[in-house]
């Protein structure tokens, strides 16, 4: 039988045998070879410290409510992008076939199985270029997170930029911020493996904010402030940085998925002076600011063409690299010593 990763309670990775399903018509199986798997929203799940560990939310009144799911969300799937060969297409499937690469959102197991060219699916599985690397596939739900960032800040050419939380979305937003024309990118994160990647995709100034006053040295560097500040890390240390080291009027886009704030966020102070727009950006929410013309569809099919394009610079950001095997002790360990990792990566 194949094999999954999954957590079987909290903060409890384990790799187990799963059965796998017939194919149903418009479906295709996919034999996993490379796999990623989300380091932020998926942890807050893994650790059992996000808003559904106690409540749940309630779409049409768009409020959360008291009152988890019985089951406490677990065992659940761990992972978030597969990559690998297709070795079986179900009835009507056109435009793919067996031996094809292809990519998709699927978690850490051995196969996938995937609906195939559902006009308007999202977010749907793709057939990869040929040119077109693991890494690069892998990092298409950050792409289309760090996209949906820009677009919702408002990143223009010309413009002054910090990127705030250098994990996987923090480092594509850095190069998609020089993509879209920013004068100057400035990235802040304490760890160091992070900031030298940061450094090798083109960020012009990389600071460490547990030695130096980041939002001060922002200023320093620019003159005035950055334009727009991409916060990623849901640290309020960060974020509170990231609002000092705006210009004045300039634009924080709160692009992670933040706990309750316990201290180091202070609106009394350049808050209450420079007049920053606060704007919590989601890249699965719709509509879109720029609704009907940009939906969840548009923004990862144009992420994933940046990325086919090799126009980002993934390999760096894909590390650690472990095989399939040794996954559950892998993913223990990026919970435990982000230092150690950048995205993990999973061989199969």
């Amino acid at each position: 039988m194949p094999r999954e990763l999954v957590a079987v309670a909290v903060k409890t990775p384990a790799i187990r045998e799963y059965a796998d399903a017939p194919l149903r018509a418009g479906e295709v199986r996919v034999w996993t070879q490379f796999g990623a798997p989300k380091h932020g929203t998926e942890l807050h799940l893994y650790r059992g410290d996000s808003p559904f560990g106690d409540s749940h939310y309630d779409p049409e009144q768009r409020v959360f409510l008291a009152g988890a799911p019985p089951s406490g969300g677990f065992p659940r799937p761990l992972g978030n992008i597969a990559v690998g060969e297709v070795i079986e297409v179900g009835e009507g499937v056109q435009g793919v076939a067996v031996g094809d690469r292809v990519a998709g959102y699927g978690p850490l197991r051995e196969t996938q199985r995937w609906a195939w060219g559902t006009p308007g699916a999202y977010p749907g599985a793709r057939k990869m270029p040929a040119t077109m690397t693991w890494q690069e596939a892998v990092c298409l739900d950050p792409a289309t997170v760090a996209l949906g960032g820009l677009r919702d800040g408002r990143v223009r050419i010309g413009d002054t930029v910090a990127v705030v939380g250098l994990g996987a979305i923090g480092l594509v937003a850095v190069q998609l911020a020089k993509l879209a024309g920013a004068s100057f990118v400035a990235a802040i994160d304490p760890l160091p493996a992070r900031r030298a990647v940061a450094r090798e995709t083109g960020a012009d100034l990389v600071l460490d904010p547990s030695e130096v006053d980041a939002g001060w040295e922002i200023h320093r560097a620019t003159g005035s402030g950055v334009d727009v500040a991409l916060e990623i890390s849901g640290n309020s240390h960060a974020l509170h940085h990231a609002i000092r080291g705006l210009a004045f009027g300039g634009t924080v886009a709160m692009m992670a998925w933040y706990n309750e704030t316990r201290g180091g966020l202070d609106f009394g102070r350049e808050a209450h002076f420079n007049r920053p727009k606060l704007i919590f950006t989601r890249a699965e929410s719709e509509p879109h600011d720029d609704h009907p013309r940009w939906n969840n569809r548009r923004q990862a099919d144009a992420a994933w063409e940046i990325l086919a394009a090799g126009k980002v610079n993934c390999a760096p950001i894909v590390s650690p690299i472990v095989p399939f095997a040794e996954s559950a002790e892998a993913y223990r360990e990026i919970d435990e010593h982000p230092e150690r990792s950048v995205k993990l990566g999973v061989v199969f």
